[in-house]
């Protein structure tokens, strides 16, 4: 993950394409808008990246010593929509401007995005579509993916916010909700202003947190399903090439291999969440589940709240920054975590598991390749700090090794076919405790199945009829 942290301050210079030309003042270019453009709200005194006008403590502060008469109307213009924004608990519209322009800037390695050719959309079209013939072989899910798509930086940061807004509102409508009930009562009846430009300012800098965040991950993610949720549009299997070829580096392995692998790993994820109905629902679900049982900081709220200064909003950015969300430590909240650790497990093995079966005798480089992507999702991969700034929660996949030796142990025992009825219900799934011993769990439940069967065979095979035949003994029965 970036050491970039979320904070304010533009660069002082404008952003370029990614081919690497000035864009437009006029608000053109890959961005959405140039710098001070009508594209965004924040060009002309300093949000965004560290480092701009005005320095990230304050950018206010600077900003009235450092522009012109037309350049300061206009940030009071700009100011003015941000204080009246009247949406949902986050300015998604910000959000998105300001992830365009953290991809306009780069990334630290000096990349710029750029449009994505020809040849490379027909390699990853090619790649994915050779990746599923493979997939074919080894599990018993149907391709999931309609369409193959090679994506810009910006093209993953508009595909994926619309899964960006589901996972982030729950708890964005908590702070702001908090912002309202940290007033004393008898004030709150006469506070209506102030707990709106609360709402509103709070809205702006989730805003601008999550736009920057994104921005950032758009640097670094290589496909749609890096974090082992499905964030962009069902059926699309999705590739960043830029992407891929700074992954690639110091790897020592073939690009085409990389991108094969990378492939079979993106439309594996497409065909379990395609064709197992629940798990999107489920994972999403787990989530949100998790987020209602954060509490916010009412203390350090109400002394944000309490000294409030509208020309000062950085505060409420560092206090949003700085840990405002404290987990209950309750039943509750433990199982809703566990539930979501075992499920991202679950569902990392089972990807690493078939994504290696398809690989290992096809792919020279397969097992370098699958050790590295281990290590990166272990660690947290590149989603990590963002919910852990936003929502206090980590979206590490912390038992992944475990379930995949699970998987492979229940393709052993029973095929593909087997393992992957695992899927039909969320109750039929292995448990966390069922991580632990996965052997144990193979082995039992199997035997489990097996005593059923013979049980059930026996019963309707007993001469009475009471397992079901319609003999005497069932007719007795029913006739009581």
């Amino acid at each position: 993950m970036s050491d970039t942290p979320f904070g304010f301050g533009l660069p002082p210079e404008e952003p370029e394409d990614g081919d690497g030309k000035k864009k437009d003042p006029a608000g053109g270019g890959q961005g959405a808008g140039g710098q001070g453009g009508p594209g965004n709200p924040f060009g002309n005194f300093g949000f965004g990246l560290p480092g701009g006008a005005g320095g990230a403590d304050n950018p206010f502060a600077a900003m009235f010593g450092s522009l012109n008469p037309s350049d300061l109307g206009a940030a009071f213009q700009q100011l003015g929509q941000m204080l009246s924004y009247e949406g949902g608990p986050v300015n998604w519209d910000m959000a998105k401007q300001i992830a365009r322009q953290t991809v306009a800037q780069g990334t630290p390695d000096g990349t710029k995005d750029a449009s994505v050719g020809p040849s490379e959309r027909a390699s990853v079209e090619e790649a994915v579509r050779l990746a599923d013939l493979w997939l074919d072989g080894v599990t018993s899910l149907p391709s999931g993916a309609n369409t193959a798509v090679a994506w810009s930086r910006a093209e993953w940061v508009e595909a994926t916010l619309p899964a960006w807004q589901q996972l982030v509102d729950p708890v964005a409508e908590r702070v702001g909700t908090a912002m309202g009930e940290v007033l004393p009562e008898e004030m709150q009846s006469v506070a209506g202003p102030l707990i709106g430009m609360m709402r509103s300012m709070g809205g702006a800098m989730f805003g601008q947190q999550i736009g920057q965040a994104v921005g950032v991950l758009a640097g670094e993610v290589v496909g749609s399903t890096d974090i082992g949720l499905p964030l962009g549009p069902a059926g699309k299997a999705a590739l960043l090439p830029l992407n891929i070829e700074a992954f690639s580096k110091d790897l020592g392995v073939p690009r085409d291999e990389i991108r094969l692998y990378l492939a079979l790993r993106e439309a594996a994820h497409q065909r379990l969440f395609a064709h197992v109905p629940w798990l999107r629902s489920h994972m999403f679900g787990a989530v949100e589940g998790y987020a209602r049982g954060i509490k916010v900081d009412t203390t350090k709220l109400e002394d944000v709240v309490g000294q409030f200064d509208p020309t000062h909003p950085e505060e409420l950015q560092e206090a949003l920054q700085q840990g405002m969300f404290q987990p209950e430590d309750t039943p509750e909240q433990k199982a809703a975590l566990a539930r979501l650790e075992t499920a991202l497990a679950l569902v990392e093995g089972w990807v690493d598991a078939v994504v290696h079966e398809a690989a290992k005798s096809r792919l020279t480089g397969a097992d370098a390749l699958r050790e590295t992507l281990r290590r990166r999702r272990a660690s947290g991969g590149p989603a990590e700090q963002t919910f852990a700034t936003l929502i206090g929660l980590h979206l590490r996949p912390r038992r992944l090794r475990d379930a995949a030796r699970l998987w492979a142990s229940l393709t052993d025992a029973r095929g593909a076919d087997g393992r992957d009825r695992l899927w039909e219900h969320p109750d039929m799934l292995p448990t966390a405790s069922d991580l632990d011993d996965p052997d144990g769990f193979v082995h039992h439940e199997q035997l489990d199945f097996s005593e059923l069967d013979k049980m059930l065979g026996e019963a309707a095979d007993e001469p009475d009829g009471k397992g079901g035949k319609g003999g005497k003994g069932g007719k007795d029965d029913t006739d009581q």
